[in-house]
């Protein structure tokens, strides 16, 4: 299986942030999630992916080519959809859609329009008219109408509803059939991540915490529910962050590690907040 996207020891460095060596690979037929606080660096990722911003050291590779060097040839086979629409208030779709077919060879036109339909999005209104979701959705479109095989999204689905996100969240899904294609998914929608991801990268204060396949990962880890007394008996260092509350006590740990106490199963939600938030040992 080959890898879409390679990141090796990328660092970026601001004033008061640092985006600290971080290292994962994408491969082809598979979509990654992209999980973390605000302000972790998921968005400064994704910039550095793209070129918008340069990297100070480490390395990125997409289709095996260094972003850098292939940056021109590789924008054509990957779409993006970010936070923020780029395109003027007073375009429509139709401007759009002329606009595309001088920027992407392999623009298609009637994919374009068929999902304006299937998104029930005027093709001829002024984007100053539509909602955020209804931008949302257009950016979809045009990430998906030229053939592009890597898709890297930012909050694709914030601000819509859950029948339309459940609708996208299908699309990303139908996109993998072709074992080429590839997903970088970013975002807070947890449950999204937990239906459509096959792998998911978490990365705190700018910082790697774990590249791990999805099923793994929530197979491994779970909830320990337990008593105050009962929990300062734990082992130390067994437990990756807890919560008190007026009924005992909350831990994340590993399945493995606690045969036989009742473990109740951790969402991708459950986990982050535990490492993010929870007291430690």
């Amino acid at each position: 299986m080959n890898n879409v996207l390679e990141i090796d020891g990328l660092t970026k460095t601001y004033d008061r942030f640092k985006l600290d060596s971080i290292s994962f690979a994408l491969p082809e037929g598979s979509i990654m999630g992209f999980i973390g606080e605000n302000g972790a660096g998921k968005t400064t990722t994704i910039k550095l992916i793209l070129n918008i911003i340069r990297r100070d050291k480490g390395n990125i590779r997409i289709f095996g080519r260094d972003n850098l060097a292939a940056d021109a040839d590789i924008k054509q086979d990957i779409g993006v959809v970010l936070d923020d629409i780029s395109f003027p208030d007073s375009m429509t779709p139709r401007n759009i859609n002329q606009f595309m077919r001088h920027i992407y060879r392999n623009w298609d036109q009637n994919t374009f329009f068929n999902y304006l339909d299937r998104f029930g999005l005027p093709q001829r209104n002024e984007l100053k008219s539509y909602s955020r979701g209804m931008k949302l959705k257009l950016s979809i479109a045009v990430a998906l109408s030229h053939q592009a095989k890597l898709l890297i999204l930012d909050e694709p689905t914030s601000g819509l509803d859950p029948v339309v996100r459940d609708e996208i969240l299908d699309i990303f899904l139908d996109f993998i059939q072709d074992e080429q294609n590839a997903v970088f998914l970013s975002t807070h929608i947890t449950s999204d991540i937990e239906k459509v991801a096959d792998y998911i990268t978490f990365i705190h204060q700018g910082r790697l915490v774990f590249v791990e396949e999805t099923n793994e990962l929530l197979n491994r880890y779970g909830v320990l529910k337990c008593g105050p007394q009962e929990f300062e008996k734990l082992e130390p260092g067994s437990i990756l962050g807890y919560r008190k509350n007026r009924f005992g006590v909350e831990a994340l740990v590993e399945r493995a590690r606690f045969k036989g106490y009742t473990v109740d199963d951790a969402s991708i939600e459950d986990i982050m907040l535990f490492i993010i938030r929870g007291e430690k040992q």
